[in-house]
């Protein structure tokens, strides 16, 4: 998760604040492929209700090595929402673990790790 994190400090070093959340995204799935990680971006991943799956689907951010969920976020600062959000994508996809990256924050880069 340190080397994805590492990916995610470099942009936000070129980048810095400013840009919508999918030039983030682009830039993102560059370094990662730089660094030899399997990257998918915007996977449409199911969501069971009472272990039915729903018509609904959620679309993750990126989906990294197929086990690490990894939502991105271009705000001033992180909310209980955001934190709320990746916790229920990770026990509906049972991925192993995720990553809450904000590259909006004026001062630093804001990342969080989640596990179920």
């Amino acid at each position: 998760m340190y080397r994805i994190v590492g990916c995610a400090l470099a942009v936000y070093n070129n980048l810095k604040p400013g840009y919508l959340e999918s030039v983030y995204e682009e830039a993102l799935e560059i370094e990662l492929l730089d660094e030899g990680f399997s990257v998918r971006r915007q996977v449409k991943l199911p969501v069971t209700y009472k272990g039915r799956v729903l018509k609904s689907r959620f679309v993750a951010d990126m989906v990294i090595n197929d086990s690490h969920l990894v939502e991105l976020k271009a705000v001033s600062n992180l909310s209980k929402a955001h934190e709320a959000q990746i916790c229920s994508y990770l026990k509906t996809t049972g991925m192993e673990t995720g990553l809450l990256v904000n590259f909006g924050n004026v001062r630093r880069l804001e990342w969080r790790v989640y596990s179920p």
